[in-house]
């Protein structure tokens, strides 16, 4: 029982110290992190994060999934509607999201994340960018009317409105113009989506 108590009490404190932690890299990113100033911030040593976590490696993992887990529940929160401006409709919502500027350390973080997965695949951040593109597709594909979702146009259009929204995302991290950035989604949903979407209603 005891056993049972402490190992409760462990994970328990685990969540609490990785959303600590999360905080911290929000606001100091991963690529200097190092274990004391960070076990220091959070009121814990490094002992037991290592502990905790069986590695600084496996800190960072528990971070990504974190972030990742994050970034999920960007598009859960915007209910579907089932018309065919559903898809136009989801991807104004998920630009006025990153168009927030509380959640711009979250970006930096996702950013500096994709990066290091790319330029250190066999490093802790592996596989961190296919996963996020992954995730968006197959969130975006959910938006999407049944017709078109399950057609190569369908697989088209989410992923060049996956590749504008990123795209537009770094012009906006990089010069800080919502403006511009903003016309450039407008611009993509009016050719793109929404000629896209009345096309496939009227073959019906």
């Amino acid at each position: 029982m005891q056993m049972q108590t402490q190992g409760r009490a462990s994970s328990a404190r685990q969540l609490e110290l990785l959303e600590r932690a999360y905080d911290y890299v929000l606001q100091h990113g991963l690529t200097s992190l190092s274990l004391r100033p960070l076990a220091q911030a959070i009121g814990s040593s490094p002992r037991v994060l290592l502990f905790l976590f069986g590695s600084k490696e496996g800190l960072v993992q528990a971070l990504l999934a974190r972030a990742r887990a994050a970034e999920l529940e960007i598009l859960r929160q915007i209910p579907p509607t089932g018309s065919p401006e559903d898809f136009a409709g989801v991807i104004r919502a998920v630009w006025q999201w990153l168009l927030d500027k509380q959640h711009r350390p979250m970006l930096v973080l996702w950013l500096e994340t994709y990066a290091r997965s790319l330029v250190e695949p066999d490093g802790p951040c592996a596989d961190f960018a296919r996963k996020t593109v992954g995730d968006w597709l197959e969130l975006l594909a959910a938006r999407q009317p049944v017709p078109l979702r399950r057609s190569r146009a369908g697989a088209i259009e989410r992923s060049l409105a996956l590749a504008v929204l990123r795209g537009a995302l770094l012009d906006l991290l990089a010069t800080g113009d919502e403006e511009r950035t903003t016309a450039i989604v407008e611009a993509h949903l009016k050719t793109a989506v929404l000629g896209t979407s009345v096309g496939i209603a009227a073959r019906r």
